[in-house]
């Protein structure tokens, strides 16, 4: 409970006698104590973040675990407060060892993380609640090593000079700030891409301990007994120990959790400026796999009849000018330029490294048919809403929408109604646009929302389902919900400006996407997202 403080007394001494023995000048002392909460407000904002980030990426849906994340870690902020009231008389002591704690749990938080997900994420039952359970555990523990970080700086900062409550608190909370603005940029502009979420991690942890051992024990050494510094340097040091041999570890530790989600067959790891790809099979007989974050995107078991039913039906109207949304790999286009009168295709793909792939992996550009060697076919990398608010109108006989499912947060803009009224503005009169909408039997809500979305857009739909999907794989939002419950089918979702398009060949499929429906349901837009 949070205790009543009722005014001091007169004359009332604070629990030290005098102020802090320090080997600097008083000026200097405060100078370094708030570099201290600088150094550790970056470190714990990178914790937080490094959360967030490999949440997102190994369980899905960016904002509930963004959500998940912050709320626990700021409720955890609250309590580790309350809790370090009662290590106030030894402030020092009290922020060493929990400067030694937060360094050692938030710097191996994302291999833990990692490691839980990739062993035991296809076990099934309640272990596929492992990597959700494990990280409300990371961000409650370190939420509440947090939260006592700044009761114990104050009462060290007033060790060296007492000072006015006001005056004391701007002074910390300035220098937490500023840290945690510039934890908040060196994570993905510095730590992600040049480090990775691993060993950024464990770096972080190792500044995080060195600095708040460096306080203590340079500061205020004379605050501990012999005893107590012999065993905060001893905890310090096997702290230092601990991380340092997990990064030297890292890459083999990668590898072979790489090799227990893919499998033996991983020919192609990368990790590009927009998600990591890996390329599995393809040789020697062996299928070709291409997982996209861990969601598989292309299997060779059954990418011919996926990009058969998603092009076929657009190819059925006008098609001499196409246009492909997402679709990096190639194989997409590759079925759109086997139609004939086809005079120019572009492709919008947000990944240029997933292009590069297509150009030149021999695996891959077999199997889309060296389609970017054709001068008809052009690309380029960006966002494809972006790349349809500056199209003209009319422009394309027909856009194929060749995107994630439906209901992955990065994706979910690509599926609102902005983003068809923009690709209906797109087409030409008589043109046809056709979206993968994600499977039809584990996912009817979010199917037959694409459908009112795609309505409510000013477009004609016709929805259908198509069976044939490899089995075994999860391509899904959620990546924790295990291969045994991995869909079966496509969703597709045909679509005209004018009138409902006839699709003969389409009937069996139609009646199949039918008997799933659900009435009722609102179109998702980019500020009420419904999947």
């Amino acid at each position: 409970m949070i205790e009543p403080h009722a005014p001091a007394r007169p004359g009332t001494q604070p629990p030290w006698e005098g102020p802090a023995r320090l080997p600097v000048r008083p000026g200097t002392g405060r100078f370094l104590v708030l570099a201290g909460v600088f150094v550790c407000a970056a470190c714990g904002l990178v914790y937080e973040l490094e959360l967030v980030a490999l949440a997102s990426y190994l369980i899905g849906d960016s904002v509930t675990q963004a959500s998940v994340v912050l709320s626990v870690m700021v409720f955890a902020m609250g309590i580790g407060s309350l809790a370090a009231k009662r290590l106030r008389w030894h402030a020092a002591a009290g922020f060493g060892a929990v400067e030694a704690a937060l360094a050692l749990i938030g710097g191996c938080s994302a291999m833990a993380l990692y490691a839980v997900f990739a062993w035991t994420g296809n076990w099934g039952g309640l272990w596929a609640q492992g990597p959700r359970c494990l990280l409300v555990a990371f961000s409650l523990a370190i939420g509440l090593l947090i939260g006592a970080e700044v009761p114990l700086l104050m009462e060290l900062i007033q060790r060296i000079r007492r000072q006015d409550a006001g005056g004391a608190v701007a002074d910390l909370f300035a220098a937490d700030y500023v840290g945690a603005l510039v934890g908040g940029l060196a994570f993905p502009f510095l730590l992600l891409p040049f480090l990775g979420q691993l060993t950024g991690t464990l770096l972080t942890g190792t500044v995080n301990v060195v600095a708040g051992g460096s306080l203590v024990l340079g500061l205020f050494r004379r605050d501990l007994t012999r005893r107590g510094r012999w065993l905060l340097v001893i905890t310090n040091l096997t702290v230092l120990g601990l991380l340092a041999s997990a990064a030297v570890l890292v890459d083999d530790f990668e590898r072979a959790a790489r090799h227990a989600i893919y499998g033996k067959d991983v020919r192609v790891a990368l990790q590009t400026d927009v998600q990591e790809v890996v390329l599995t099979g393809g040789d020697h007989g062996r299928p070709l796999d291409l997982f996209l974050d861990g969601r598989l995107r292309v299997s060779g078991r059954d990418e011919h009849r996926y990009h058969e039913a998603l092009v076929g039906p657009a190819m059925n109207g006008p098609h001499a000018r196409v246009l492909v949304l997402g679709g990096g790999d190639g194989l997409a286009a590759a079925e759109v330029m086997r139609h004939g009168g086809v005079r120019r295709v572009d492709i919008v793909e947000l990944d240029a490294g997933v292009v590069r792939l297509a150009r030149h992996d021999p695996a891959l550009s077999a199997l889309n048919d060296h389609v970017y060697d054709d001068p008809r076919v052009h690309v380029t990398t960006g966002d494809a809403f972006d790349r349809l608010r500056a199209v003209s109108p009319g422009t394309y006989d027909a856009v194929v929408a060749d995107l994630p499912d439906p209901g992955i947060t990065a994706s979910t803009k690509l599926y609102s109604q902005e983003f068809y009224g923009l690709a209906r503005r797109a087409l030409t009169d008589r043109g046809r646009l056709v979206v993968h909408a994600g499977p039809v039997t584990s996912r009817r809500h979010v199917f037959w929302t694409v459908v009112s979305t795609i309505r409510a857009a000013g477009l004609h739909p016709v929805p259908y389902r198509v069976g044939g999907r490899a089995s075994g794989y999860a391509a899904g939002p959620d990546r924790t919900t295990g291969t045994s419950r991995a869909p079966g089918d496509w969703g597709f979702v045909l679509a005209a400006r004018g009138a409902t398009p006839a699709e003969p060949g389409l009937e069996s499929e139609e009646r199949a996407a039918e008997r799933t429906r659900v009435p009722g349901l609102a179109a998702s837009t980019l500020v009420h997202p419904r999947y």
